[in-house]
């Protein structure tokens, strides 16, 4: 049967980065020591390209002439319209007959980009597919606003979803959740169309912590978006196994969006996930939105926490509130060499 897999991750941050104290009570809580922050003129899409040439340049098999469709997930466009998957198609120099389109979904859209990757390969709609993530949360951030400031990084995902002939699936199944009462909590609230950017959106105001912010930036209410996971994470991973058949003892890795460490291993503990078995990879990149799970699926793999054919678990859950989760099997071919020289 005719089955979507993933044949290659790689990603990119930028070279600059910003460090959290290590002096400072906060940065051993969330687990996050330093940020890799874009450049002034770096933007989300010149990560992306980053990141897609670097996938493309390891994986010498793969030719940007058999990519017949883009997904790029950002919350940080370009610009309104055109879509960036646009841009990006001419600027990687894709075939003019691939597909383009983007996701505007943030900490879930990794999960969800491998879902309409899925689809679409198992529909025989399409054949190879690059599934890009990238954000750069720092350009929205107040640097005086340390609510935010400390845990952001900017970073970039590229992915190649094919298919292969097999039995079982190696993507999925699939849960989803969606709470839209939770917006305030996770926004930016000036430059679209409800509010554009005026002089009033910029007059920047300090609130009960001394933190200093504009509606022009992000704006995140911690406790509320914490108390959300611990709620909703948990019941998604319920639902996950009941559609498995499957217990959480036959994973072999479990790769959550990498909020902070305090939140993950809140929920680690929750759900009883063994330290060993549980990824936690934030601590020099910080919470790169959707470009967290690839990035920490890349990390795994490359200090051997993955390994060919391991049944992984991948959450993620932020603003929206937006929330998902499914099953995945990477078939890592050079592991698999290394172990037979």
């Amino acid at each position: 049967m005719r089955r979507a897999i993933v044949k290659g991750i790689e990603y990119y941050v930028p070279d600059n980065y910003e460090e959290n104290s290590a002096e400072d009570s906060i940065t051993g809580k969330i687990g996050i020591f330093k940020r890799p922050i874009a450049g002034v003129d770096q933007f989300a899409s010149d990560l992306a390209i980053l990141a897609a040439n670097k996938l493309f340049d390891i994986n010498s098999t793969l030719k940007k002439s058999e990519i017949d469709m883009l997904i790029y997930c950002t919350q940080s466009p370009d610009y309104i319209l055109p879509t960036t998957a646009c841009i990006l198609q001419n600027a990687l120099d894709l075939s003019r007959n691939c597909a383009a389109f983007d996701v505007n979904l943030g900490c879930s859209g990794y999960v969800y980009g491998l879902s309409i990757a899925k689809a679409f390969i198992e529909s025989g709609i399409a054949n190879n597919i690059l599934l890009i993530t990238s954000d750069t949360y720092s350009k929205y951030i107040n640097k005086q606003d340390r609510s935010v400031k400390v845990l952001f990084g900017d970073g970039a995902s590229a992915t190649h979803v094919s298919w292969v002939d097999s039995d079982y699936e190696l993507i999925g199944p699939f849960i989803f959740g969606t709470d839209g009462s939770g917006k305030e909590n996770l926004i930016i609230k000036a430059g679209g169309l409800k509010e554009p950017i005026s002089k009033e959106s910029g007059i920047e105001e300090i609130d009960a912590y001394g933190n200093l912010r504009s509606r022009n930036n992000l704006y995140m209410n911690g406790t509320a978006i914490f108390n959300f996971a611990l709620k909703e994470v948990p019941a998604a991973i319920e639902g996950l196994l009941k559609l498995s058949g499957s217990t959480l003892e036959a994973y072999d890795r479990f790769v959550f969006h990498q909020a902070n460490k305090y939140m993950n291993e809140s929920l680690r503990r929750r759900l009883k996930i063994p330290e060993e078995k549980f990824s936690l990879n934030m601590e020099h990149f910080g919470n790169t939105v959707s470009s967290s799970i690839p990035i920490a699926l890349c990390e795994d793999i490359r200090n051997n926490k993955i390994i060919g054919n391991n049944k992984l678990m991948l959450v993620g859950f932020g603003v929206g509130y937006s929330w998902a989760a499914c099953n995945l099997i990477i078939n890592n071919d050079k592991r698999k060499e290394d172990e037979n020289e």
